[in-house]
C-alpha cells in the first residue's frame, strides 16, 4: 500500500505552491469568492452579471471557475462595487511581522 504524506498548508494555497505573487494572488481569491457569492445572492445570470460588470459572459463564467490571472486587483474592486458593495482598505502591521521588524500586510474588507 502505498503511503501518503499531507503537509499543512501555512494559510496561503498560492504561497504554499511557490507561486509568484502569491498574496497578491490569494486576495483575488477572495474578492472572486465574494463576487461569486454576491451574483447568486442577486440571484443573476452570469449575462445579468457580465453587463452589471461590464464584461462578457465567458470572462464572469472564467472569473467564478477561479481563472483570474487575467484580471487586475484594481478590476476586481471594480467588479465588487458594479455588484453594489463598497471597499475598504485597512493598511496595518501585522503582530508577527512588528516582533521581526518586517513589513506588515494590508488586509481587505468588503461591505
Amino acid at each position: 500500500m502505498k503511503q501518503t504524506t499531507v503537509t499543512r498548508s501555512g494559510g496561503n494555497i498560492f504561497s504554499d505552491l511557490a507561486l509568484p505573487n502569491a498574496d497578491e494572488c490569494a486576495v483575488k481569491a477572495r474578492l472572486v469568492i465574494y463576487i461569486d457569492k454576491m451574483i447568486e445572492q442577486a440571484e443573476l445570470t452570469q449575462q445579468a452579471a457580465a453587463k452589471k460588470m461590464g464584461i462578457s459572459q465567458p470572462d464572469v463564467s472564467n472569473l467564478l471557475q477561479g481563472r483570474f490571472e487575467g484580471f487586475s486587483l484594481e478590476r476586481l474592486l471594480g467588479f465588487v462595487r458594479a455588484l453594489g458593495s463598497d471597499v475598504e482598505i485597512k493598511v496595518k502591521r501585522r503582530r508577527d511581522h512588528e516582533q521581526h521588524g518586517e513589513e506588515g500586510r494590508f488586509s481587505l474588507m468588503v461591505t
